[in-house]
């Protein structure tokens, strides 16, 4: 013991602790760091950084790279780390002897555990923007320092890992950003920071790149048509009965649209014919569809809502007709449809009662019609049926069941008891649904 004690005088003693010390420092900089630059959000960063903060600038610099960013802190944690206990074994050493190396480990350990990665984390997790700003500055240049090592490093962890048959994309997100706002709306809304209402807008925003027009067209069998060869006073009866200011024209058979009329384009035209010099009542007799009919929008079914409401803006349109591969018509899509997967069910004056609010009954059932989209009923009742293969819930029942099922038949997938309440032909038109279990 005495050996041990004058090998090493107080001096150095006092002199190694304070080394282990500022180590610990270094550590707690370098765990803060990586949990603080990790932790940021980078859009309140950019707003930051927006506003002149030069650190939030930095900060958004230097976590482009997060691999060779987590690697840089890492190492630098990691050397300090070593080195620390490493000194503090040297001088429990000389101080107690052999019994020196278990009491440094209990030492270091409590206090790595506590000042240089628990107290900084905790710190960081708390203000995460504005210790990402501070420490900045100083891991750039330690990044910059430590990039040789870092790289070397990255190349021999791939070496290691395409070995074993796993092959990393360097450039590969590890989330996408859709996704981590998507999250980040699931978490508000759960803690009720975010409102249903304006979860749901945004996600039905973020969605419209996703979906198609197949997905929410009104089908061909619901589009209420003019028939061209029809008598003019029927044509003006059913224009003026229908709640829709446009109307697609056909000719022969409801397949073969030919065009379509604006309600104001019809009025003009009957104003013509009727106040026109030497006009009159009976001037409508004349009226004829194809003078006033514009040329119909046809577009593909699988296009994107985003490209189609694009399309809309640029075309100045508001009504297109939805056609297949082969040229067939499939349905029909507006510009307030696409509005209406963000900001929900628009009605106007002249539109039909909107369908009761959907409430479930003493059984915990909901009654729903065949024809309403999984998307909006997963939207009103907060539930995630899958809406990959189908469309409506009638589509999904009919996947699921593969067959298309009679009035009184109860199916149970994706965690929900469907029963079918009634049908028409061959098209399921009520459901009773509720969650198993």
């Amino acid at each position: 013991m005495d050996t041990t004690v004058t090998a090493m005088t107080a001096g150095a003693a006092w002199g190694i602790a304070l080394s282990i010390l500022v180590l610990l420092a270094l550590s707690a900089f370098f765990s803060g760091s990586e949990t603080a630059l990790t932790a940021a959000s980078r859009g309140k960063l950019r707003a930051r950084a927006d506003k002149g903060e030069t650190g939030a600038a930095r900060a958004l610099t230097v976590t482009e790279d997060n691999e060779r960013l987590i690697g840089s802190v890492l190492l630098g944690n990691n050397i300090v780390n070593i080195l620390a206990a490493s000194l503090a074994t040297a001088l429990f050493t000389a101080l107690f002897g052999e019994g020196g190396v278990a009491i440094a480990t209990l030492v270091m350990t409590a206090l790595v555990l506590i000042f240089a990665e628990v107290l900084p984390k905790t710190y960081a997790i708390t203000n995460p923007e504005r210790a990402a700003s501070l420490v900045a500055p100083v891991i750039a240049v330690v990044v910059r320092v430590f990039a040789p090592v870092v790289s070397a490093v990255r190349l021999l962890v791939r070496a290691v890992l395409r070995v074993f048959g796993v092959d990393t994309d360097p450039d590969a997100a590890v989330m996408h950003p859709r996704e981590e706002i998507a999250g980040a709306l699931a978490i508000g809304a759960e803690s009720g920071t975010v409102e249903k209402e304006d979860r749901d807008r945004l996600l039905g925003a973020l969605d419209l790149a996703e979906r198609t027009v197949e997905e929410i067209m009104l089908h061909r069998s619901d589009i209420e048509m003019l028939d061209a060869n029809a008598a003019p006073d029927a044509i003006l009866d059913q224009c003026l009965a229908s709640p829709h200011t446009r109307l697609p024209v056909f000719e022969g058979e409801r397949e073969n649209v030919i065009g379509l009329v604006h309600a104001k384009d019809l009025l003009r035209a009957v104003d013509r014919l009727v106040r026109a010099e030497g006009g009159g009542v009976e001037g409508i007799a004349e009226f004829d569809v194809r003078a006033v009919m514009a040329e119909p929008y046809f577009v593909p079914e699988t296009t994107t809502l985003d490209d189609q409401m694009r399309q809309f803006l640029a075309r100045r349109a508001h009504f297109a007709l939805v056609i297949d591969e082969y040229g067939a018509l499939q349905g029909l899509l507006t510009l307030e449809d696409i509005l209406e997967e963000i900001v929900g069910e628009i009605a106007d004056e002249f539109d039909e009662e909107e369908t009761p609010r959907l409430e479930p009954d003493a059984d915990g059932a909901f009654s729903v019609d065949g024809a309403m989209t999984i998307r909006d009923l997963n939207r009103a009742t907060d539930w995630s049926l899958p809406d990959e293969e189908a469309n409506t819930v009638a589509g999904l029942v009919i996947h699921e069941a593969q067959t298309i099922p009679t009035v009184g038949q109860v199916f149970s997938f994706h965690g929900f008891r469907f029963e079918v309440t009634e049908r028409e032909a061959n098209r399921i038109s009520g459901l009773r649904i509720r969650p198993l279990g």
